[in-house]
């Protein structure tokens, strides 16, 4: 596979990611409840339209359009029979974009959760679940994807499932997981925790941060305790919700301005972020503003929890450090401090 990724982490002090890939389709036309990854089937000029958009808007990476192309994604839309096709083409059609553009671009294959639990907590087995991502990646790998981009994920073993079924594709991984709830992914994991997974994992990433989540606020504050808790070799990811969702005559939309996204971007880098970019609300224009702050400022220092709040909006007691019942005691001014 390419090492494009990692020649450029070599040159750079940062590379500028995507932003949603919902969103932006949603705006090209798909329909709630429609399948995503039909498109790259169905209507690929729309899919490389909305991949076009975010090279031309200055993005390094940029991911397929494959976040839910498992055989147990694709079934509920009865096209479980089509894993390989319709990921290959994700993979394809994006190639074909940047081939077209004449920029170095990474194509990241996006690999999302199957949406089932794994056992003990569901019915999933922990060998079923490698071998759909097996399955999603072979595809991704065919259609030239040169990095598996496993992201949104919340369960330890999900996470390790889908590294493995990239290895045995093999895809080099980059792994986001949602700090969502208060501070931690749906099934606990702090971000401290997910440099140690990372760590552990049958193939290292690349790099592993966050994605989606409650706000760049939350992102940014989960950045500086995973700084604290990794080596001084590992790659960190932020890859924040455009703001938070509101709903405006019946649709969700998110709040975000590009000025906000601008200073988050500036704040993430600072916080110890290579790879900066956005997910849900993001749009070419925020990405815009992205790259134009990150070009025209100076790194600064590690951003302090006021000046994150500040900047970026409030924090969890959660995505402080902080443990219940220690908001207002020693302990939780001591963890404070490190963000």
């Amino acid at each position: 596979m390419s090492d494009l990724l990692q020649d450029l982490l070599s040159r750079r002090p940062w590379l500028l990611a995507d932003g949603a890939t919902g969103t932006n389709l949603f705006a090209l036309g798909l329909q709630h409840g429609d399948s995503p990854e039909l498109w790259n089937l169905n209507q690929p000029e729309k899919v490389r339209q909305h991949y076009r958009s975010f090279i031309d808007a200055g993005s390094d990476i940029v991911l397929t359009n494959s976040f839910g192309g498992t055989a147990n994604r694709l079934k509920l839309h009865a096209a479980d029979s089509q894993v390989h096709e319709i990921n290959r083409e994700a993979a394809r059609l994006l190639k074909a974009e940047i081939a077209d553009s004449g920029r170095e671009v990474v194509c990241a294959g996006s690999v999302g959760p199957t949406g089932d639990l794994f056992v003990p907590l569901g019915p999933l087995k922990y060998e079923d679940g490698v071998a759909a991502f097996t399955a999603q990646c072979e595809g991704l790998a065919e259609g030239g994807a040169d990095v598996a981009w496993i992201e949104t994920m919340s369960s330890p073993d999900e996470l390790s499932a889908a590294i493995e079924g990239a290895d045995q594709a093999g895809l080099p991984v980059v792994c986001t997981l949602s700090f969502d709830t208060n501070g931690r992914t749906m099934m606990g994991v702090t971000p401290e925790d997910l440099t140690r997974l990372a760590h552990g994992a049958i193939r290292q990433p690349l790099a592993f941060g966050g994605n989606c989540g409650t706000g760049p606020a939350e992102m940014v504050a989960a950045l500086v305790n995973m700084h604290n808790a990794a080596g001084p070799t590992d790659i960190l990811v932020a890859k924040a919700n455009c703001g938070i969702p509101v709903f405006v005559d019946g649709e969700v939309r998110y709040n975000g301005t590009p000025e906000l996204m601008a200073r988050y971007a500036v704040l993430a880098r600072n916080a110890g972020a290579r790879i900066i970019g956005g997910c849900c609300g993001t749009t070419p224009d925020h990405l815009r503003s992205m790259r134009h702050v990150l070009e025209s400022t100076a790194p600064g220092d590690s951003p302090s929890l006021e000046e994150i709040s500040r900047e970026l909006g409030s924090i969890s007691a959660g995505g402080r450090g902080e443990k219940p019942g220690e908001s207002n005691g020693r302990r939780g001014a001591r963890r404070r401090s490190r963000v």
